[in-house]
């Protein structure tokens, strides 16, 4: 049996094109991963891509996982409720080009439906372009959260590219 994804690829250019949604309480801060922690990544990218069927990390190993955390050009950044962990950003940042892809983005299952999604996006943007970016893409699909692409567009980025995946 085949399924049908649906892929889209959005961008920012702008600070000024940011639709920027507010931190929801004062409990909630959006901290850098320092010193940089491969277990961080590996545990949001596999609870929060079981949901969305991220697969292409599960085989990694942990030098694997080491090495990409590793990357001088990555930067992760983790959403807390005071102090807990709610939800995560990767941001690869290429300092010849200046733009960032937020490569992963997402919210523990346990945070849906209290409006983080649009705030971490919004910090995730400022991120960027705070770095010295002049663009800041990602890309999405059909099997990410059903709000994904609606938060993307909401908070002024726009589609640059689709495309439809047969697997």
């Amino acid at each position: 049996m085949t399924e049908k994804i649906y892929r889209s690829y959005l961008e920012i250019r702008s600070l000024d094109e940011l639709k920027e949604v507010k931190r929801p309480a004062e409990n909630y801060s959006v901290e850098l991963v320092e010193p940089k922690d491969f277990q961080l990544n590996k545990f949001f990218y596999k609870s929060i891509g079981k949901n969305c069927q991220w697969i292409d990390r599960l085989i990694w190993t942990d030098l694997k996982w080491t090495d990409y955390v590793s990357n001088d050009q990555l930067f992760t950044y983790i959403l807390k409720d005071k102090g807990e962990i709610a939800g995560y950003f990767e941001l690869l940042f290429n300092k010849q080009s200046k733009e960032a892809e937020i490569a992963y983005f997402g919210i523990l299952e346990e945070y849906f439906g209290k409006k983080l999604g649009g705030y971490l996006l919004s910090e995730a943007i400022k991120c960027s372009f705070n770095m010295g970016g002049v663009r800041v893409w990602l890309h999405t699909c059909s099997l990410d959260h059903k709000n994904a692409l609606k938060n993307y567009l909401a908070r002024g980025m726009k589609n640059f590219k689709s495309e439809t995946l047969i697997r």
